[in-house]
């Protein structure tokens, strides 16, 4: 095989990738499944999945036993969802969001990319506040210089792409998960929990729900950009290594750190998560959130990463003769870390309360797109597709609009607003349910059949022509 800059021989050092949305040629593809593991492992161990497995037994107020049953299950359920999307990766060699356009055609596709841009600006601005706090904790910087610190790291990694995020989440996958075991060992053996951890808060089904769906949405949010860290495996890595070696990574990255944050609301409610777990790890806080720290700016490098490889699917739908390298990959992050500084420094006071609207929202508009792309590429294509065909301006074979995608899409979002629970808005059927959120579970049993229906009625018979990336 012919090395090239991002061709991430054994022992090679990270090199800038020059490779933005193009297909990835099969001279091209490395990597082994255990490399899939360890970025979705390492990546996870950061303060932000603790945070979110905090909002269990802090916002929503459940007991320690029933916020880790419900933690356990929304990642277990979730990262079937996500893992079904990675094993698309190696079969197609081309990032997430540009799959899209096959389902919902070239300009129809802009709904949903223009919309999965905004969630990783979100990922990214919480993420920058967290690593923010943490950074500025350690060092008595201001709070808000430390979250621009964090960020810009972040930015240096988005340039230099794909196999710097690998190699540093591989790193990552033994330190942070070295330091996440020392801070439960020194939590519960070493400083002791408060008495009232094991048995404080009320079970209610609204709080359980609302923690199992947050936990699924952590891992539902990885599939617009999951094949993006695939595409680069050769294709004979088959979709059944594809989909465990990510799962057992997301799955177990984000379980171990959401039970520390259960754990920590548990035995301090009141408190700020940060200031209750540098409490609780008293003595070793400062080089636990050292790590935690830069797990986020690895994290959040990969949030921009494919926030910059989605800004230019976008970009190459109005200009298909744009063939952007690894300089436009640069200046888009650079552009989407500024935007994303604003809602960071404004929301860093307040950020509990937005985080959690901002995760109920995503999942209303993350579960239509991600039914419409699983039937289309399991149950109705089996992963054929002309991939000439995703970068024509005018769809090629897909069209410029899917109207039947689009309409499901649309009909999707519909159907979930009368089941939201949020602290903006409660629907009435959740209301008359005492706040229990199904809504993406709604969302997912109304859709999948109905595009599976629509689509197979109008699909013509497969062209021998179209390239197959076989599911079998």
């Amino acid at each position: 095989m012919t090395s090239t800059p991002e061709s991430g021989a054994p022992g090679a050092a990270p090199a800038l990738e020059r490779r933005t949305i193009d297909h990835i040629p099969h001279d091209e593809r490395h990597g082994r499944a255990r490399d899939i593991f360890t970025v979705w492992f390492g990546s996870n161990i950061m303060l932000l999945t603790i945070i979110t497995g905090a909002l269990a037994t802090t916002v929503f107020g459940l007991p320690l036993w029933a916020g880790a049953l419900a933690v356990i299950a929304g990642n277990v359920v979730g990262g079937v969802v996500m893992a079904l999307h990675a094993a698309q990766g190696p079969q197609m060699g081309v990032p997430q969001m540009l799959q899209t356009r096959a389902q919902f055609g070239s300009l129809g596709s802009l709904l949903v990319v223009v919309l999965v841009v905004f969630m990783y600006l979100g990922f990214f601005a919480s993420n920058a506040v967290l690593g923010g706090k943490a950074f500025a904790a350690v060092t008595g910087l201001p709070t808000n210089w430390a979250i621009v610190i964090i960020g810009a790291i972040s930015v240096g990694v988005t340039i230099i792409g794909y196999r710097l995020i690998h190699s540093m989440a591989a790193v990552l996958s033994v330190v942070a998960g070295v330091a996440l075991i020392i801070a439960f060992v020194w939590m519960v053996g070493v400083q002791g929990l408060p008495t009232g951890t094991w048995h404080g808060g009320g079970f209610g089904w609204a709080g359980f729900m609302a923690t199992f769906s947050a936990a699924a949405l952590w891992q539902i949010a990885y599939a617009p950009y999951v094949s993006d860290y695939t595409r680069y495996l050769p294709k004979d890595t088959g979709v059944t290594t594809a989909f465990w070696a990510t799962y057992s990574g997301c799955v177990l990255g984000s379980v171990l750190p959401m039970l520390l944050g259960v754990v920590v609301g548990a035995a301090l409610p009141a408190a700020d998560t940060l200031d209750g777990l540098s409490t609780l790890t008293h003595g070793i806080s400062t080089g636990l959130f050292v790590i935690f720290a830069v797990g986020i700016s690895v994290t959040n490098g990969m949030n921009l990463y494919c926030g910059a490889l989605s800004t230019i699917t976008i970009g190459q739908n109005i200009f298909a003769w744009w063939r952007p390298q690894a300089t436009s990959r640069a200046v888009i992050a650079v552009v989407l870390f500024a935007i994303a500084m604003a809602p960071a420094l404004l929301s860093a006071d307040d950020f509990l309360a937005n985080y959690a609207n901002f995760l109920s929202l995503l999942l209303c508009v993350l579960i239509p797109w991600t039914a419409v792309n699983l039937v289309d590429y399991y149950l109705l294509r089996h992963g054929d597709y002309d991939i000439d065909s995703l970068f024509a301006k005018d769809g090629g074979v897909y069209g410029r609009f899917n109207w039947t995608a689009i309409t499901c899409y649309v009909l999707g979002i519909a159907l979930q607003i009368p089941f939201l629970s949020t602290t903006l808005w409660v629907g009435p059927i959740a209301t008359s349910l005492g706040g229990v959120d199904i809504s993406w579970l709604v969302g997912l049993a109304v859709i999948c059949p109905l595009y599976y229906v629509l689509m197979r009625a109008k699909m013509p018979v497969p062209s021998a022509s179209l390239v197959s990336g076989s599911v079998a």
